[in-house]
């Protein structure tokens, strides 16, 4: 899977759509580039997770961009987070259970790929919440999970 790249002039397409509390970190998520230094000065829990570094902010996991300048990215965006666990966790755990519901086909991975992205989307979309192809809050609660 070919990793996302940078930029900084990046926006969540349609969470301008998406109303609610639940949905205000999607809609201000803009990607920041900071050194090592300065991600470990500004945040007390940053953590590697399959090839790239990701801080803890307030309940959610976001690409630490720059931490390490080759890092690996399979999504840029906010990961909403349950019981402190780190973001490959949650998403192994969200894979596993739409895998047991029949959403996901592919490998639990810990990874938000394209297959679990469309499959985020499709459970999404019959348990009627906003189709954001993303973990967020509304989506764990749904699965049991938060």
């Amino acid at each position: 899977m070919a990793p996302v790249t940078f930029n900084a002039s990046r926006h969540i397409e349609g969470s301008e759509r998406w109303v609610g509390s639940n949905y205000q970190v999607f809609r201000s998520y803009r990607p920041v580039w900071h050194d090592r230094i300065w991600w470990r000065s500004h945040y007390n829990r940053v953590v590697f997770a399959y090839g790239g570094w990701y801080y803890w902010n307030a309940g959610w996991w976001y690409p630490a961009w720059g931490y390490a300048p080759n890092g690996y990215y399979a999504y840029d965006g906010p990961i909403y987070a349950y019981n402190g666990l780190p973001p490959d966790q949650v998403i192994a755990n969200v894979q596993a259970a739409l895998q047991q519901q029949g959403y996901y086909h592919g490998e639990v991975d810990g990874l938000i790929g394209p297959i679990t992205r469309a499959a985020l989307v499709a459970y999404q979309r019959d348990h009627g919440l906003y189709e954001t192809a993303a973990i967020d809050r509304p989506t764990l609660t749904s699965l049991g999970m938060s």
